[in-house]
């Protein structure tokens, strides 16, 4: 109830209400992403602070790798 999530739409570059694409990029904005619980297309169903941190460590590697 406490923890949004579902609020930043991943998908194609094609799809208007796509936020981010797969790997997390805002689509068209160069160098930014968007790593947090607006991500997740549902709530789990425990505390969202686990699975946000498995993204963000998700996002520095794709970072780190050039991705």
């Amino acid at each position: 109830i406490f923890h949004p999530v579902g609020t930043t739409r991943m998908g194609r570059p094609d799809d208007a209400q796509a936020v981010v694409d797969s790997h997390l990029r805002v689509i068209g904005v160069t160098g930014l992403r968007v790593v947090d619980a607006g991500v997740m297309p549902v709530i789990t169903s425990g505390n969202t602070n686990s699975p946000t941190l498995m993204i963000a460590e998700k996002a520095a590697r794709w970072i780190l790798a050039g991705d």
